[in-house]
């Protein structure tokens, strides 16, 4: 059967590092590309006699992630043993969450810039928001290189605070999942939950996938991909197990419930074991931790709960006029939004006006040198104070770009400083109104036909008033003493 004779069912589970101090059960420092083994410590190493202490900031943070998803909060959490043998968790067992999580429920809105570029024109379900189960809190296990004949362990990682975000099976494509991903991130890092790097293995996920025919109530068998480390690998590896299921499913192969990894550079999953179920990992409460009275901290973390993305983006769109466009691609990125807004505040000009030389003007010179908007050398001030000369009329668009120019070069310079410096200042209006009395004698032919009506003209003789002026007349001032002299 062709793939649209199965109903793909997805759902996600996201592991983000919660960015702390510490860690989660001890007082070893977190952080990436320390020297190997050398953040550790008997708690993290799963010494006997070892006991936990729990990380006040994690728990903190994790219910403010939940009020972020509008997940709701138990009034008492516990711990649990995880158990199971991998050489990458050195206790044998992970302390984690089974019955009684930090956070329930709640939901993922799928933001549309969010979705890759080529397919944001045909989103299937606009306005989707992906239901989540739960939202829990446990230790990170330490890190595994794989080398030819052996493998490395590094468990300077091994206990980090890791929130894990677990999805219901509410996603329908590998496009809703490459969103699904990216807004969670977006949202995290909006919350200052954690900087949700996945080139530093801060957020990764697993995804899990099944196939059933139309007219099938219960779901097909689960195939869990596992480790998946970047946007691009969670929409490729589903694109390739949907297809390899449908080719199985049509050869009458029955799928078993199993974890397979990903192969980026073959493009092509692979068997790992076949997957357990809960009940293989024995799950128990953690005796050496006590329950968590985490309705308290949920009612205290309220207040440091931060508008979300899309909530930015409909202030933008309703409060300052923009587009749906401008407001998306100035909150993609939390360092942006916030250089807008303070570039506002000191901009005399309509919010729209300064958006575009945030989104036409500055974004082109980051991306030109590879910088993101928090490395910006412009200050958002001299960014409003350049748009500032054009909306005083003092400089026209293009001398205020040769401005910017420069201030990129020297952006602890003063733009009318530099436009002064650029022969920019403002010109002897007397020689100006000359050339522009010259200008008319020479043109008697266009000057007639402005005053009949053709006013697109004043353009055409405001150009000849440039070409003799050498570009220091403002284009704008010239046009408004033509449009004063002839009409």
């Amino acid at each position: 059967m062709p793939r649209e004779d199965y109903i793909v069912t997805i759902g996600l589970e996201v592991h983000c590092q919660i960015d702390t101090q510490s860690k989660m059960f001890c007082a070893c420092r977190t952080g990436f590309g320390a020297e190997p083994n050398t953040n550790v410590c008997p708690v993290c190493l799963g010494l006997p006699g070892a006991l936990p202490v729990l990380n006040k900031k994690a728990i903190e943070q994790t219910i403010l992630a939940g009020l972020l998803f509008n997940c709701e909060t138990p009034e008492l959490s516990k711990w649990d043993r995880k158990n199971y043998f991998y050489p990458d968790m050195p206790k044998n067992y992970q302390i984690s969450q089974f019955d009684l999580p930090l956070c329930d429920g709640g939901e993922v809105p799928l933001y549309p810039q969010n979705y890759p570029k080529e397919t944001q024109g045909e989103i299937l379900n606009p306005g989707k928001a992906v239901k989540l189960t739960r939202i829990h809190l446990e230790e990170d296990v330490a890190k595994s290189t794989h080398l030819a004949n052996s493998s490395i362990i590094d468990y300077n990682r091994a206990g980090t605070p890791l929130m894990e975000l677990v999805s219901d099976p509410d996603i329908d494509t590998p496009e809703e999942a490459f969103a699904y991903v990216k807004t969670v991130q977006q949202i995290l890092i909006y919350g200052g939950i954690s900087t949700a790097d996945m080139e530093k293995g801060q957020l990764r996920c697993d995804v899990n996938v099944s196939l059933r025919p139309h007219g099938q109530e219960e779901l097909g068998e689960k195939v869990e991909l596992k480790n998946l480390n970047s946007t691009s690998a969670v929409r490729h590896s589903l694109h390739y197990e949907i297809a390899r299921q449908t080719e199985e499913l049509d050869a009458d192969i029955a799928q078993i419930q199993s974890t397979r990894r990903w192969d980026d550079d073959m493009g092509v999953t692979q068997l790992m074991r076949t997957k357990e179920d809960a009940h293989d990992y024995r799950y128990f409460p953690d005796p050496d931790l006590l329950p968590v009275q985490s309705g308290i901290i949920r009612d205290r973390m309220r207040q440091f709960v931060t508008e979300r993305p899309h909530e930015i983006a409909a202030r933008f769109t309703g409060d300052m006029g923009l587009s749906d466009y401008d407001s998306a691609v100035l909150t993609a990125d939390k360092n942006l939004a916030e250089y807008f807004e303070a570039a506002t505040k000191s901009s005399k000009a309509p919010p729209k006006k300064t958006a575009n030389w945030v989104i036409n003007t500055l974004l082109a010179h980051l991306n030109e040198n590879n910088l993101s908007p928090a490395d910006c050398p412009v200050a958002p001030e001299k960014l409003a104070a350049t748009v500032n000369l054009v909306e005083a009329g003092l400089v026209s668009n293009n001398q205020a770009k040769e401005v910017f120019e420069a201030l990129w070069q020297t952006p602890e310079k003063d733009p009318a400083a530099i436009a002064k410096e650029l022969g920019y200042e403002p010109a002897d209006t007397g020689a100006i109104d000359v050339i522009i009395d010259e200008v008319i004698a020479a043109n008697p032919d266009k000057v007639a036909e402005i005053q009949g009506g053709n006013e697109k003209l004043l353009n055409f003789l405001t150009g000849q008033v440039m070409k003799a002026s050498q570009g220091k007349a403002n284009p704008k001032l010239v046009t408004e003493s033509l449009r004063g002299k002839l009409l």
